[in-house]
């Protein structure tokens, strides 16, 4: 896909918030530190427009981006190990699951796992979620540069058991450093937007 234009549009904690019409939505999801701000950034080729912190849990709300004037990204706060107190958590909880149930210009999420390591038990629950109200899932194993690619299958295969993927979700290797999987992550895009 040819990015004509990319911009941050709002931080949004509620629906009274998120963009008026009826553009399709991409939304993504992960732990705190799997890479969502650096893979939105390499899909538009931008080096700053998703903020990326060296702490995790700087994403606190729904942070939408406007692609080419068609469509939105929407950057989810990350999921696990973000040093905040457990009822903004819950709230952050709460928030996403409302978008993720309730949007109906939400067309699927893009959930992030490190490739690195076997899925957590928030990568499972997550997933599970997101099957279980038959939201289109794609996932994308991250960093990708970090392991030879000839062991991606071996870590492929343990993630794909560790969360029970269904055969015929997209799993995509990406790597932010060297545009691994970018194309082929904009080609699964495209057919939802």
């Amino acid at each position: 896909m040819r990015i004509v234009s990319s911009e941050y549009v709002i931080s949004a904690v509620g629906p009274d918030q998120y963009p008026a019409g009826s553009r399709p939505e991409i939304a993504f999801a992960g732990r705190s530190n799997v890479g969502k701000s650096s893979l939105i950034n390499k899909l538009l080729n931008r080096r700053s427009l998703a903020r990326i912190s060296g702490s995790p849990g700087k994403t606190r709300a729904l942070n939408f981006y406007d692609i080419n004037g068609t469509f939105y990204f929407v950057d989810l706060p990350g999921y696990g190990f973000a040093k905040v107190p457990r009822d903004i958590k819950v709230q952050w909880g709460k928030m996403i699951e409302d978008y993720l149930l309730n949007r109906e210009h939400l067309k699927a999420v893009i959930q992030l796992v490190d490739i690195r390591h076997e899925p957590s038990n928030e990568d499972i629950q997550m997933h599970d979620w997101l099957k279980h109200y038959g939201i289109p899932t794609v996932l994308a194993a991250t960093k990708a540069d970090k392991v030879p690619r000839g062991k991606w299958q071996k870590h492929l295969k343990l993630i794909s058991q560790g969360i029970k993927l269904l055969p015929e979700t997209p799993v995509v290797c990406f790597s932010a450093e060297t545009g691994q999987g970018r194309d082929e992550l904009w080609g699964i895009i495209s057919q939802y937007v």
